[in-house]
């Protein structure tokens, strides 16, 4: 890498985070338009429903004039079930929020009369005594609730059988596409950004490849260096990957209709169990003397301490798990949050739907706005902390030598 090209691409990275800025707030708007185009559709549906529930009970009391008991029964729970069909359109936000970040067996976009626009995956599930089973999704829906023994649990939304039978599942789901996604996307920026290296290694970078150097000079300088010392280049690689991978996805996720992988504790448990891994398998004799015997402290005190920094081992990898997954899931369920209060408020009242509206409009950019900084911001603290915590492991100590 070439220095004397920082100043420009300095540049480059203000334009392009300009640019990102000015896409996000475009996202935003015509997530929170789109809302309010849903929310006052369901305000006329409703408005509908509920005329068509006066005329029937308009017609039940007329009918109650020549009809004898059991007939005015039978009437009124035709009005009840009338009434329960006008409930079930209400938006139900709870369900939308717990779609977008959970994962699922099908990857919809959005909805068009009243059915999910997207495509369906294909579910691998194997048993010891059936063996590998590989079915659509859409075959569970096409025959209801079960195909070929599996169906769907509707609190868990995972396969399960109706027998009782142990199987695996290894389906494809929507965080595994992203992160096929999320992958690709690597490999494909990455493997080109290296050959205009291979291929011009004197020259200044240009086009993507001006925008990626300052991203890699800053892990480099900022947190390789200054933490692992001597010692940076053998966890650049990984500082880098670790960087950019949750850099990515974290924004995937920003785009309506994405998976929420870094929001899923199962990916996050991945990433923090690596660095955990690396943690354990670069230590050296220095790490674990101050785990079991930290010099200067009394042997009485290391009753207390010893177990403090045995269970800190675990704390660690734990601590960035959770502080992945909770910045990230929250971001999500504000959002949601903001768009539905349009669909909530539009069942009540049209005026108040509209004036809520541009509330969500213009708390719903800011709040995007924020996420595009916290998708970064959170990439760069998790790579930071890991390379803190590795540094822990495989520096060289000298409390020993500065003692005598």
């Amino acid at each position: 890498m070439t220095t004397f090209a920082v100043s420009k691409n300095d540049v480059s990275l203000v334009k392009g985070l300009k640019n990102t800025l000015f896409i996000g707030f475009l996202v935003a708007f015509t997530l929170v338009f789109s809302g309010l185009n849903k929310a006052l559709a369901i305000d006329v549906t409703t408005a509908a429903a509920v005329q068509t529930t006066a005329v029937v009970a308009a017609e039940e009391a007329t009918h109650e004039a020549s009809h004898d008991a059991t007939a005015n029964a039978a009437e009124e729970k035709h009005g009840e079930a009338a009434h329960e069909g006008a409930a079930h359109e209400k938006f139900n936000p709870s369900e939308v929020i717990k779609h977008h970040v959970k994962d699922a067996y099908s990857w919809d976009f959005f909805e068009m009369d009243g059915k999910a626009v997207g495509f369906d995956l294909p579910c691998l599930v194997y048993s010891p005594k059936l063996g590998l089973n590989c079915f659509s999704y859409a075959k569970i829906k096409e025959h209801g609730t079960e195909f070929e023994g599996y169906s769907i649990d509707h609190l868990t939304h995972k396969i399960t059988r109706e027998d009782g039978e142990k199987f695996y599942d290894i389906s494809i789901t929507k965080n595994v596409v992203s992160l096929l996604i999320s992958a690709f996307l690597l490999l494909f920026i990455f493997i080109g950004v290296a050959r205009k290296y291979a291929k011009n290694p004197n020259s200044a970078p240009s086009g993507f490849q001006s925008a990626i150097e300052p991203l890699i000079l800053m892990i480099q300088e900022d947190v390789a260096k200054p933490m692992l010392g001597k010692k940076y280049l053998k966890f650049l690689p990984y500082l880098l990957t670790l960087f950019f991978f949750i850099w990515i996805n974290n924004l995937l996720g920003l785009i309506p209709g994405g998976a929420n992988l870094t929001g899923n504790t199962s990916v996050t448990a991945v990433l923090a169990g690596v660095t955990f891994f690396c943690i354990m398998a670069f230590s050296n004799k220095h790490y674990w003397g101050h785990i079991f015997a930290m010099p200067g402290v009394p042997k009485f005190v290391l009753i207390i301490l010893t177990p403090v920094e045995i269970l800190g081992i675990f704390i660690k990898p734990f601590a960035l798990l959770i502080r992945l997954f909770a910045n990230i899931l929250a971001g999500h369920m504000i959002i949601l949050t903001v768009v539905g209060l349009i669909f909530i408020t539009a069942e009540m009242s049209h005026g108040l739907g509209w004036g809520t509206a541009v509330f969500s409009m213009v708390f719903g950019v800011f709040m995007f706005s924020i996420e595009l900084l916290v998708a970064f911001v959170q990439a760069y603290i998790f790579t930071t902390l890991s390379a803190l915590f590795i540094s822990e492991a495989v520096a060289e100590h000298h409390h020993e030598e500065a003692h005598h």
